[in-house]
């Protein structure tokens, strides 16, 4: 009897140990809340706005202005300058689309998105610009980001509109990862979308976290541990620990291993691809320090899109602190426009704070938090990533032919030769070949697994038939004509990836049919890239000191 006392009196005490044990791992497990007054989530989301305007604006004249190496002209600013912002992509394409959520709601379908910046008055480039001619060719979201409509799929267009959405979910990346999921697919794909939601996930911790390596580290728990995208930040972090008082020499390095893995514009140092322009966003959080000015400079001095990543960059660092954080030299000028309207919107700076708030306070209370009239208490959200997507595995460019190649482009029927004197050059100069004829046929044939046909989307254009090795592949239409006469030349008009390897043959025929809208049915034609399967350089470079 004494025996099963003590043994009864063992269980208990064990269960007692595991009990307590229990309760301490289950404390971290249970919902965490954290409370904001209405007042600081104002000013974080204002100091996130703020910042995207000051950082764009900041970095206006640099754009593409040092491709692959380092900008080290002087950077001036004056209280006018924020002006720019107004006028700038990166801040009225994302407040066309919630425009669009307050027509349709914060869960408004991806095709009404879509419709909003495809029927918008500006001009778009890139993922962008091909996300509006699918719609207008009837390629609806998620298709009209694909890699199989859309070779701009890792661009950084998303990367540079998403901000509005990080905004809005405080403390809760898994619902600013939802909404990107649905945005970013109308025009981006894999990495390209991993950049918005990256970003998203910045904005989301800085709410919470001043510790900006922690926020970053985070964040990269928000976008799949084994895409290109979080290698590239990841090898940021490593240089940064490596070089943390030089970050150019850690430049140096990430350019030259991430420098010309751009599949939008293969063989030239221009690189719009969203993880190197990420990368950047990266370099100057770390080595500014939570310095606004620094962090500014050091993601534009980094080149390429040297307006979009010291915006995003800055944006952070205004969530972080708030407003009243940023001093008074960055933001004095906004004052003067804080209710003038960002073009093609309906929002100005203090309006687009207020409506950020209101669906910040709806997605707080949808997601198990509380809202009142004096504060906000956020259930807060650990990290969870979307599944894995690549867009050009193992697709490395090999060479471009021009049209005018012989030895490769073949013509049969009416084609005549496009002199362009309005682009590039004053003087007219060969640059497509082209016909309305239906019937007449141009072809392609190449060595390698995969190409892209170049040409012109113009007002005049009409449709083709393209065969790959002799079998129908689809349709084109090469009618484009938006805003301010918007048309697109050296743009991709068809493409195909993943070939076996060997000889392949493309042939464009012309349909002599058009769209009732445009104004001729010619096809323009000005070349050709070739892609190959391989190991992209980012595959084959380690780092000197590895």
């Amino acid at each position: 009897m004494k025996k099963s006392i003590l043994v009864v009196l063992g269980l208990i005490l064990i269960v007692s140990v595991i009990s307590c044990g229990n309760q301490g791992a289950g404390t971290s497990s249970e919902p965490e809340f954290k409370t904001l007054t209405i007042d600081e989530l104002r000013d974080k989301i204002a100091g996130g706005w703020a910042g995207k305007m000051v950082g764009v604006a900041y970095g206006a004249r640099t754009e593409f202005q040092a491709l692959g190496e380092t900008y080290e002209e002087e950077l001036p600013w004056t209280r006018d300058m924020v002006t720019n912002s107004i006028h700038q992509d990166d801040i009225y394409v994302q407040l066309s689309f919630m425009m669009a959520m307050d027509e349709y709601g914060i869960d408004a379908p991806a095709e009404k998105l879509a419709e909003s910046y495809a029927m918008a008055g500006y001009h778009l480039w890139h993922a962008n610009v091909q996300g509006r001619k699918n719609f207008f060719d009837g390629i609806m979201p998620p298709m009209s980001g694909s890699p199989e409509y859309n070779l701009h799929a890792d661009d950084i267009d998303f990367q540079i509109e998403a901000d509005y959405i990080g905004f809005m979910c405080p403390g809760m990346p898994q619902t600013a990862i939802e909404i990107a999921d649905r945005v970013g697919h109308i025009m981006n794909y894999g990495d390209g979308v991993y950049g918005g939601m990256f970003v998203d996930a910045l904005y989301a911790e800085a709410f919470f976290e001043k510790d900006i390596p922690k926020i970053v580290d985070r964040a990269l728990l928000s976008i799949p541990a084994e895409s290109d995208y979080a290698e590239c930040v990841r090898d940021v972090i490593t240089l940064h620990a490596h070089y943390p008082d030089d970050w150019r020499a850690a430049w140096q390095e990430l350019e030259t291993k991430w420098g010309s893995v751009d599949i939008c514009a293969p063989l030239r140092p221009f690189n719009i691809d969203a993880k190197l322009n990420g990368a950047y966003i990266v370099m100057g959080l770390l080595y500014g320090e939570g310095d606004f000015e620094k962090t500014m400079e050091v993601s534009t001095r980094c080149g390429q899109d040297s307006d979009c990543n010291p915006s995003n960059a800055a944006a952070v660092i205004g969530v972080i602190g708030g407003f009243d954080s940023i001093p008074e030299k960055w933001v004095e000028g906004i004052a003067d426009i804080a209710d003038s309207l960002f073009i093609y919107t309906d929002y100005s700076f203090n309006s687009a704070v207020e409506n950020t708030l209101n669906y910040a306070k709806q997605l707080i209370s949808e997601n198990g938090g509380k809202v009142s009239d004096s504060d906000v208490r956020i259930k807060i959200q650990g990290p969870a990533s979307p599944a894995l997507e690549d867009a050009f595995p193992n697709v490395v460019a090999d060479k471009d032919v021009n049209v005018f190649d012989k030895s490769a482009w073949k013509t049969d029927g009416d084609w005549s030769v496009f002199n362009n004197a309005a682009w590039r050059s004053e003087t007219e100069e060969p640059y497509a070949m082209v016909s309305d004829n239906a019937g007449d046929s141009i072809s392609f044939t190449f060595d390698g697994t995969g190409v892209v046909i170049l040409g012109c989307w113009k007002r005049d254009g009409g449709k083709a038939d393209v065969f790959i090795d002799g079998e129908f592949h689809r349709t084109i239409d090469t009618h484009f004509f938006w805003y301010g006469q918007e048309k697109i030349y050296e743009t991709f008009l068809w493409h195909v990836l993943n070939l076996e390897p060997g000889a392949h043959t493309v042939k464009l025929v012309v349909k002599g049919e058009k769209k009732d809208e445009s104004e001729g049915a010619n096809v323009y034609v000005s070349g050709a890239t070739i892609f190959k399967t391989g190991k992209k350089m980012n595959e084959l470079v380690k780092f000197s000191f590895e």
